[in-house]
């Protein structure tokens, strides 16, 4: 239950549509108590010289619960604002006192005033003078009601509280892990490109340029933690331009994506560290020409995504486990995952049938939000759109 009232006042303002629920799932829950003690007392009096009809019963508790139902919204302002904090207990201990203790003497004047007109008796008869001593009488009951109402406030305060904590924290471990990745990524492009300086400026131009795309993309969606399937194929089109120039005709590439995967999301740049461990650990060790390709399909709930390349693959025996690890990007690669999703994806490493290794990836099924109408997307990229390409 977040807090029940917002910084602004009850008046004057207007209740906004979540607060209309939240003083109906209130008035619901006191609607299901008194229908709880309404059977209690039926059934309690059946059979005996007081016997009564459900409905009067009904009537009878439910009338007692109106009460405690429109008295809630009132406890929950107190609860919230007199918190039993550390630096604010000394104050809130006397307010709660005080203002318990009248709302309950309140409670309990109502209550026994409705439980003698439902029981039959008279009440211009009624000797009022013994209604103090009956309300001192029955006041700890009134009393746990409202106490009872107040730790629960607090309790689902804790719970918003501590859910807050774990998010900001999970976004926080995701971030620094992008931020290990990126620069993993830019020392070996930039190591890319300073072997080339010399031997193919042109080359190197070529790839400091994509570099600078990249780095527009990735800056662009920075505070993104997933992104659709269709951008992040983007981004890795950027990282593959680079090594294709590095590697030149030792490399070739290829793409495929099932376009109704295209609009589902994806944990931003997961493509690249797996594609960089492919050419590193795969490509790169052969003396002839290497070949790198990423399928995309999506399987009922699960997308399915996989790198396969035709490098030597993975190393039998003691090795294997180690290289089924992967270094910096594999490493960061499961971190991410198991942040955004728990248990709930797959990640694996082994070797094709046909030669080389391959690693699956497969996550539950999320949609994209809508992109925004073309002339807001236009006006924020200044009017400039770009498709991205899927295959090379």
């Amino acid at each position: 239950m977040k807090r029940f009232f917002e910084s602004e006042s009850w008046g004057g303002v207007g209740l906004s549509r979540q607060r209309w629920a939240r003083l109906a799932f209130i008035l619901l829950v006191w609607v299901l108590v008194g229908l709880f003690f309404s059977s209690q007392l039926y059934f309690y009096l059946l059979g005996t010289p007081k016997q009564i009809s459900f409905p009067r019963a009904f009537a009878w508790q439910m009338s007692a619960v109106l009460v405690f139902a429109l008295s809630t919204p009132l406890v929950l302002l107190l609860a919230r604002r007199y918190r039993f904090e550390r630096q604010r207990w000394r104050r809130s201990v006397p307010a709660h006192l005080l203002a318990g203790t009248a709302i309950s003497a309140a409670w309990a004047a109502f209550h026994i005033v409705t439980d003698s007109y439902f029981s039959g008796a008279d009440l211009t008869r009624y000797k009022w003078g013994n209604l103090p001593r009956l309300i001192f009488a029955t006041l700890d009951k009134e009393l746990l009601v409202y106490w009872i109402i107040v730790v629960i406030s607090h309790a689902a305060d804790y719970y918003q509280r501590y859910r807050e904590g774990e998010l900001r924290a999970s976004q926080a471990q995701l971030q620094a892990l992008k931020m290990q990745l990126h620069p993993h990524f830019l020392f070996n492009a930039l190591h890319s490109i300073s072997s080339l300086v010399h031997s193919d400026p042109e080359a190197a131009d070529k790839m400091i340029a994509r570099l600078g795309d990249f780095l527009r993309l990735t800056l662009d969606s920075a505070a993104a933690q997933e992104v659709p399937l269709r951008q992040e194929l983007e981004f890795l089109n950027c990282y593959l331009d680079i090594e294709r120039t590095r590697f030149r005709d030792r490399l070739t590439t290829l793409i495929d994506a099932d376009p109704q995967a295209l609009d589902c999301v994806v944990p931003n740049l997961i493509l690249q560290p797996i594609v960089e461990n492919a050419i590193r650990h795969g490509v790169s060790q052969r003396a002839a020409s290497g070949h790198v390709e990423v399928r995309a399909a999506r399987s009922g709930d699960s997308l399915r995504l996989e790198v396969r390349d035709n490098g030597r693959g993975l190393p039998e025996g003691a090795d294997a486990c180690r290289a089924k690890q992967g270094g910096v990007g594999l490493a960061n690669t499961r971190a991410r995952l198991q942040q955004l999703y728990g248990g709930a994806y797959r990640f694996e490493l082994s070797n094709a049938p046909t030669g080389g290794a391959v690693v699956t990836l497969e996550i539950p099924v999320r949609e994209a939000e809508p992109p925004p109408p073309a002339d807001a997307r236009a006006e924020r990229v200044g009017g400039a759109s770009r498709e991205p390409a899927f295959s090379k």
